[in-house]
């Protein structure tokens, strides 16, 4: 037993301790966090956009809603993150973290326009009714009456969106971003060992997702705290 115990010692000492390689997931956190935060807010306003698109009765905005749904649903997130990267952006001089978190915002606005447009449904028609019968037009209608509600329905359903983003952009290291996925994988060649860089990466995705967890949903505590049961 002992000697288990210092072969897990030591092999913790070489993937983490030795030459400060923690600092690698450190940085990688940091970088996990900013593209996640950047990608999140993106996905909510396209997410809106293409929700208001597809809901509306005009056929050129429904068409084009539909086509970006489909076009973004119906492909791989990493091939897009590539073919962002290295084609759109690839004459533009903007950080790399940038570009990627573009790319997956762009992703998901396509779940988080599903998840709005079906929010927008839930709410009963005569709650419209009501706003145009008190003077209000469409748009305030829209935006003072059943958006508030349908967030409150929506809001746990982007809460899952936005922790499966996170989980989502361990792939940003196929265009040279050292986020957390990137920095176990290079501990595990510097050091030649898997399990303790990978054990080590799951711990940091769980902690970092299990604190989101919680603090959302505190949030969303708050936002029922009006309802009347």
């Amino acid at each position: 037993m002992a000697e288990w115990w210092a072969g897990v010692v030591e092999t913790f000492v070489s993937c983490f301790i030795k030459d400060d390689r923690y600092m690698l997931l450190v940085r990688g956190i940091g970088v996990t966090i900013k593209v996640s935060l950047l990608a999140a807010v993106l996905g909510i306003i396209i997410g809106f956009i293409i929700a208001i698109f597809n809901l509306s009765d005009k056929k050129p905005l429904n068409i084009i809603g539909k086509i970006y749904t489909d076009i973004i649903r119906g492909t791989p997130s990493v091939t897009q993150l590539m073919i962002i990267y290295f084609v759109v952006f690839a004459t533009v001089n903007w950080e790399k973290w940038i570009i990627a978190a573009i790319a997956f915002g762009i992703n998901s606005g396509a779940y988080v326009s599903e998840i709005i447009r079906a929010g927008i449904l839930s709410i009963d028609r005569g709650q419209t009714e009501a706003g145009r019968s008190l003077g209000l037009n469409a748009k305030q209608t829209m935006m003072e009456i059943v958006v508030p509600q349908a967030v409150k329905n929506i809001f746990p359903a982007l809460c899952n969106e936005f922790i499966t983003l996170i989980k989502e952009t361990a792939i940003v290291g196929y265009v040279g971003l050292m986020d957390i996925q990137k920095a176990s994988d290079f501990i595990k060649s510097a050091t030649y060992k898997a399990f303790m860089p990978l054990m080590g990466t799951a711990v940091i995705y769980f902690v970092l997702i299990k604190i989101l967890t919680v603090a959302l949903a505190k949030y969303e505590d708050h936002l029922r705290k009006s309802e009347i049961r």
